[in-house]
């Protein structure tokens, strides 16, 4: 085998690979002399088959297979022992490359193009500037705060008379034009309904003020348009519901109302554990606590995408655009060469981003270990569990819970991710002028408009 690669400019080189018969034959051989005792043809014993007759039936695609498992193995083997910085993946070059005749050919030569990573310069200093936006906490999200919490522990209570966010049970029976109960027509008992999702305000008004067991005369249809939903609630199948216009009556059987929980310690015990917080000022305090640390990652986001955009700007990392082009084509079927056109800045600046990190990352030794992979999907998980009312979950549920996240390769390579991501942002605080600027939460988020 030979392997020689030709520089053509900075950014580009073309790798060529030769491949004699000594190279492949023993493998194809191997492969053959396998097919032969493992066939079953009629006429022949198990492992008697003639090698001529294995040839014929299977000879070109064990050599297409085998060559090009000693190509892909022997390329990247080559770039490895050559310490070659390439970007995106070898492409088969598109006027030097040769069909391949397996059928008759002995010799074969493949043409790939690589593209090699840019060298650059990034003296990073204290001359350099990123803002870092603090989201201001105000009364307004530590109220939501209180509110969600007790909205969260409250419950239904029975209730005399119907308001306006009541949930109601009771009984459907159809009624015909003249208003009066239809003979085999569609009855429905003990179907909940909720005032807070009724749409016809005309129905509604017929329920304000009921008592239990009073009679509503209304039409489903109007006040509940989704005809699937319909369908459900009165127990009928959906090309039924669809048609469905008559009134019906509605004979109220239960009406209950959602409280939320009151601002006491039983709350305050239940949101953040038992005598963790005493008064309602500590609650509040500690919600904003709560918000505050949430924001951060807001705000370090936020900051990550300024940095992006001020370190692409100041390292000017020139790329091999074309090539780059025809590996983006390449690797995603679904993109065509005008929408990559379209889209290039936007792919080459999170090329030269991922470039700049990768060199961040290598040059000042920033690693993520596994200690803090599990650590940060503990968090992951407890949030979740939080998310269901459980906010105290015992340490081994949690562990064996993030252990289980991390087995997914996909989850666990996000989580990497996301860990390198919080080692460059604390480099970068360290490392250029961070200026600190309050915001509220309507600026920040116009920032992203």
């Amino acid at each position: 085998m030979n392997i020689t690669r030709t520089n053509t400019d900075d950014l580009n080189a073309v790798i060529k690979l030769q491949l004699v018969k000594e190279d492949y034959a023993s493998q194809v051989d191997s492969v053959l002399k396998d097919h032969r005792r493992k066939a079953s043809i009629d006429g022949f014993r198990p492992g008697k088959v003639p090698m001529g007759l294995i040839k014929k039936m299977y000879g070109t695609p064990v050599l297409a297979d085998e060559v090009n498992k000693i190509l892909g193995r022997e390329l990247y083997k080559y770039i490895e022992e050559n310490k070659l910085d390439i970007l995106g993946e070898p492409l088969p070059n598109e006027t030097e490359q040769k069909d391949i005749d397996w059928e008759n050919d002995t010799d074969f030569e493949f043409v790939f193009d690589i593209a090699m990573a840019p060298e650059y310069a990034l003296n990073l200093s204290k001359r350099d500037k990123i803002n870092f936006y603090k989201i201001t906490v105000d009364e307004k999200m530590i109220q939501n705060g209180v509110d969600m919490h007790a909205r969260r522990f409250g419950s239904n209570e029975e209730a005399e008379v119907v308001e306006d966010k009541e949930i109601l049970k009771g009984n459907f029976a159809q009624l015909d034009a003249e208003g009066n109960l239809v003979e085999d027509g569609i009855v429905s008992e003990d179907v909940a309904i909720s005032l807070e999702y009724m749409k016809d305000e005309e129905s509604k008004a017929k329920f304000v003020g009921a008592n239990k067991n009073q009679i509503i005369t209304f039409n489903p249809a109007k006040a509940f348009p989704n005809r699937t939903d319909l369908a459900s609630m009165l127990g009928i199948a959906p090309e039924m519901a669809e048609t469905l216009e008559s009134d019906f009556q509605y004979t109220i059987t239960n009406i209950s109302k959602f409280v939320p929980a009151g601002i006491n310690q039983e709350l305050f015990d239940k949101v953040f554990g038992e005598g963790k917080v005493a008064s309602e000022e500590e609650f509040r305090n500690q919600i904003k606590a709560d918000i505050e640390a949430q924001l951060v990652n807001d705000s370090d986001y936020k900051f990550l995408i300024d940095a992006k955009d001020k370190l692409v700007k100041k390292a000017k990392i020139e790329l091999p655009v074309e090539f780059l082009k025809r590996w983006i084509i390449a690797t995603n079927k679904d993109l065509t060469a005008e929408q990559v056109d379209t889209d290039f800045e936007n792919y080459s600046d999170d090329i030269r981003w991922q470039l700049i990190k990768d060199k961040l990352v290598k040059d000042n030794d920033l690693k993520v270990n596994e200690e803090e992979v599990v650590e940060f999907a503990k968090k992951q998980a407890l949030m979740q569990f939080q998310q269901y009312g459980m906010m105290e979950v015992p340490e081994e549920y949690l562990t064996n819970y993030a252990k289980q996240m991390l087995e997914h390769k996909d989850e666990a390579r996000k989580i990497w991710d996301r860990k390198l991501d919080d080692k460059v942002v604390e480099y970068l605080k360290e490392t250029i002028k961070v200026e600190d600027k309050e915001v509220s939460t309507e600026e920040f988020n116009k920032m992203f408009e």
